[in-house]
């Protein structure tokens, strides 16, 4: 588990690595995230806090 930030759930190794993708797709662009691109972060996150929030109720 990768972990972030205090507030920000652990990522899995996979996770982190499409989000890195994802950011170096933005630099290699032009430095700037699209919308889509934003979305995409959101959901990988969203997923991350869900699976935490599941783990902890365990």
């Amino acid at each position: 588990m990768v972990h972030t930030h205090p507030n920000a759930p652990p990522l899995t190794a996979g996770e982190a690595a499409d989000i890195a993708r994802i950011t170096a797709v933005a630099c290699f662009r032009g430095g700037v995230l699209t919308t889509r691109q934003k979305n995409r972060i959101d959901r990988i996150i969203d997923g991350a806090r869900e699976r935490a929030d599941k783990a902890a109720k365990k």
